[in-house]
């Protein structure tokens, strides 16, 4: 196992998934604290990296497309204070950060995981129930149902409508979107069924205008809590694709008793280059890991060996 704590917060890979606990520190947004601690399992991660600073580090997971419901939503729109996969690192302790970082590539590279998109989500976004009241109203979500409700800033034509609540199984999608300059944020519940075009935000009763403030993010946690129980949006690609439809064969259209006339010879099948080298050099791997672990190799024999290993592939 391999930790790093910092300021910002701490960070624990066991192997088989790396455990984010945020920090206490001033530095850490809102939505890092209310989100709490997040267990990301390797399968789920795309790669790691550590980028040095005078100042300051910064260790950074990259996870899969699609993988996490929180970043699907977003959609990188994120504010950086906002991140969970994000640790600030102090420089004294640059060497662990990299150490981490050696430590989790090695694990990706001996399970071969597939760093494309995932076909689901990977992570069971934020905990339900919540509510965060943000903008012109607020909204709460049990696991089930969503209950926005409006304030004193809602537009009276919004309003006027008393307070809503739908199911999850009702929704077509979910939207997010933080303010950018004068332009106000949202969030959006789509209904299967209602138009496509909606009003804007200020006048949907689907929806919640985000006015800029602290809180705008925390609304980022709901759209996420409501989009892991809907259809992962990779199985709604693979329904709307066209089906392919097999052309007929070059014969099925000749008068009978008529030969084609050749085509142009197939191209040789390639043979699959022999493995034998590949998983030896993974089970070497695998066995340095097991005496680094034991204690029987030092980190800087682990890390000579794992190089000149790796150099190999």
């Amino acid at each position: 196992m391999v930790e790093i704590i910092q300021k910002d917060g701490t960070w624990t890979f066991d192997g088989d998934a790396v455990r984010i606990v945020p920090g206490r520190d001033k530095g850490v947004g809102l939505l890092r604290q209310t989100l709490g601690e997040v267990l990301v399992p390797l399968r789920a991660l795309a790669g790691i990296s550590y980028e040095p600073g005078r100042k300051a580090g910064r260790l950074r997971l990259r996870l899969r497309d699609g993988a996490d419901p929180l970043l699907q939503v977003t959609g990188g729109r994120l504010p950086e204070a906002s991140d969970p996969y994000r640790l600030t690192v102090e420089p004294d302790r640059g060497g662990v950060a990299e150490y981490f970082v050696d430590e989790v590539r090695s694990a990706l590279l001996l399970d071969q995981v597939d760093a494309g998109p995932a076909g689901s989500y990977l992570l069971s976004g934020p905990a339900v129930p919540i509510t965060v009241g943000a903008g012109d109203g607020t909204v709460a979500f049990d696991g089930d149902r969503v209950s926005p409700d409006w304030n004193w800033t809602t537009e009276e034509a919004k309003r006027s409508g008393g307070a809503r609540e739908f199911r999850v199984a009702d929704l077509r999608s979910v939207e997010w979107a933080p303010s950018r300059g004068l332009e106000n944020g949202w969030i959006r519940f789509a209904l299967a069924g209602a138009p496509a075009q909606s009003a804007p935000p200020k006048y949907d009763p689907h929806s919640v205008e985000l006015f800029g403030f602290k809180k705008d993010p925390l609304m980022a946690l709901v759209a996420a809590a409501v989009a892991v129980r809907m259809p992962h949006p990779s199985a709604l690609a693979s329904a709307s694709a066209p089906k392919l439809s097999l052309s007929p064969s070059p014969s099925a259209s000749l008068p009978a008793g008529t030969t084609p006339e050749p085509g142009p010879p197939a191209a040789p099948a390639l043979a699959p280059a022999p493995a034998q080298d590949h998983d030896a050099l993974l089970r070497r791997l695998r066995e340095l890991g097991e005496l680094h672990q034991a204690g029987i190799l030092t980190a800087e024999e682990f890390a000579t060996a794992k190089a000149a290993i790796l150099g190999r592939f």
